[in-house]
């Protein structure tokens, strides 16, 4: 059978989030950080179906019960230890063009923190008949969905640092992990980068961070060209890694750089991961953080503008998202067209 893992601007038929909640750490900036995700699905459901797991579907429905397209969501009633749903979500791939979804083992990135209620999210969506693909259980295998990026032509874009950590797969060699992620996802070619990491990041370097795949052969990456930046000697070590990538059939990528935001930091000093690859690719459209630097935020608006000519562009403020080290597509899975039960 011919697998494929398709590009995030594959047809989709939802978009999946986890809501926010007491018992998450959001707690301290709770009513900032509901706001933040309102406005990512506001967004959403101008464009598609939302699927949203919480603990409380009444309070989410009431939130969005005046909303234009408000029949698009799609509320269920899951426990959950936190929001990061690109990285416990189920990832799409095809079979033969059928969907199919693949729900690997979430361990919270390396087992830094609780991860028990969201690594059974998947398995409880698909009790609750949320998903019209078939599951195909990898949960021997510890995969995120924000550390792989597929062009949709065989390649994958992945991290070393982050794909071959101690605390994933246990030590599984890099050829043979190589081997693994080339059969669940029909790829051809691993991209591994060695260079590149921002700080303040949990993930150990989650590529959705760094560089995404874009339309027409192209890769969009963070870039830094301050050489008083502590990131300026990584991510010039990633660009220059990343001129040398071909994708599956040899052909050199067409790179464009993005802006790297102003030093954002917490409350004890220390610098937040924000990053403007961290977009997120829907039907029409694609959702843009920003942080509040309106010089760098139109800039990097203007360039994924222009890499997704045939989408509407949109920023969104996610300055409360940043404050646990994670941004827009870090809180949005997408489900791929034929997957949901919609």
């Amino acid at each position: 059978m011919a697998r494929n893992f398709p590009p995030e601007w594959h047809p989709q038929d939802a978009i999946l989030m986890a809501w926010p909640h007491k018992n998450t750490d959001w707690l301290y900036i709770l009513p900032e950080v509901t706001a933040c995700f309102t406005n990512i699905a506001n967004e959403i459901l101008n464009y598609q179906h939302l699927i949203i797991v919480t603990p409380d579907p009444e309070e989410v429905n009431r939130t969005f019960l005046n909303h234009t397209h408000s029949e698009r969501l799609h509320c269920f009633k899951i426990p959950t230890n936190d929001t990061w749903a690109r990285d416990f979500g189920p990832i799409s791939v095809l079979t033969d063009g059928n969907p199919l979804l693949l729900n690997f083992k979430f361990n919270a990135w390396g087992m830094k923190f609780p991860a028990n209620l969201d690594n059974h999210i998947n398995r409880r969506h698909n009790e609750a008949h949320a998903f019209r693909a078939p599951m195909e259980n990898h949960l021997d295998f510890v995969l995120e969905g924000g550390s792989i990026d597929s062009d949709g032509n065989g390649a994958v874009l992945t991290t070393s640092q982050c794909l071959l950590s101690e605390n994933r797969n246990e030590n599984t060699p890099k050829q043979t992990l190589e081997g693994l992620l080339c059969n669940y996802l029909g790829a051809r070619k691993i991209l591994f980068l060695r260079n590149g990491t921002l700080s303040g990041d949990d993930t150990d370097a989650h590529i959705d961070t760094l560089a995404r795949f874009a339309p027409g052969n192209t890769i969009l990456y963070t870039a830094c060209y301050d050489m008083n930046d502590s990131h300026f000697i990584a991510l010039q070590a990633m660009e220059q890694e990343l001129k040398s990538f071909t994708n599956a059939d040899g052909n050199p990528y067409n790179l464009i750089p993005l802006p790297l935001p102003d030093p954002i930091f917490d409350s004890e000093g220390n610098r937040l991961p924000a990053t403007y690859a961290n977009f997120l690719v829907i039907n029409g459209a694609v959702l843009v953080p920003t942080y509040n630097q309106p010089h760098l935020d139109i800039e990097a608006l203007a360039i994924i503008g222009k890499a997704f000519p045939d989408r509407k562009i949109i920023g969104i403020d996610c300055t409360p998202l940043i404050q646990q080290h994670g941004s827009l597509h870090c809180v949005t899975m997408q489900l791929i067209k034929n997957s949901a039960q919609l």
